[in-house]
């Protein structure tokens, strides 16, 4: 299995400890903290450290919203799986009813906020030049997120996801209103368009994360 990108460790400690044979990746590799786990330097834009079908889970939490390139990255997952190998890929939850009305208020998401050479700058001081950890500078949407991956021939075998969030059923007029508009369109365009995928729970009224898995075909 490989974390990508694996931060401090954390996740590929609980992997390794459920019996995976967990192999770390990331831009800054001098992050992990976990020392009996093998970690090399790769970036999520450019080509990864690996042979191809070297893996058969690939897990890449948190991840994709911080690179300019997201088709890049998952290029690379399909390169890296094996056939029938699996993915999990989450990344902030755009679509859920809140983040919706604070688009319409705003113009931006929670997790997207318009980030200036100010806070750019200030980013790169606290970070110690590593400000592409903590700067969320592409948001991407469920519909995109699949386009990506069948694109790369990959099926999506689920949507979850990480916790229902609180004071959404403040909302429950919208969701019930949205749902309706939905329900309403043809079978033919609810399947072409992901209409039931869009209506459901884990992405209406999920909470900050949205976990995809999608498995190799």
């Amino acid at each position: 299995l490989l974390d990508v990108p694996s931060g401090q460790g954390a996740l590929a400690a609980r992997l390794k400890n459920e019996g995976f044979q967990v192999r770390a990746c990331d831009l800054y590799p001098e992050l992990m903290r976990v020392p009996d786990i093998e970690v090399r330097r790769g970036d999520l834009s450019g080509t990864l450290p690996y042979g191809d079908s070297e893996f058969e889970y690939v897990v890449c939490l948190e991840g994709l919203e911080h690179i300019e390139n997201p088709h890049q990255a998952i290029r690379e997952f399909a390169r890296l799986l094996t056939p029938g190998g699996h993915l999990i890929v989450s990344t902030p939850n755009i679509l859920n009813v809140e983040e919706r009305a604070k688009w319409l208020l705003y113009g931006y998401t929670s997790h997207f906020k318009p980030i200036s050479p100010e806070h750019i700058e200030l980013q790169r001081r606290h970070s110690g030049g590593k400000h592409e950890i903590a700067l969320h500078i592409n948001p991407i949407a469920y519909p995109e997120l699949r386009y990506i991956l069948e694109h790369n021939g990959f099926h999506v075998a689920g949507i979850h996801r990480d916790r229902p969030k609180r004071l959404l059923w403040l909302y429950a007029p919208v969701v019930w209103l949205i749902r309706l508009i939905g329900w309403f369109a043809s079978a033919a365009k609810r399947r072409e368009r992901w209409t039931d995928d869009l209506l459901s729970d884990p992405i209406l009224l999920g909470g900050n994360t949205l976990i995809v898995h999608a498995t190799k075909r």
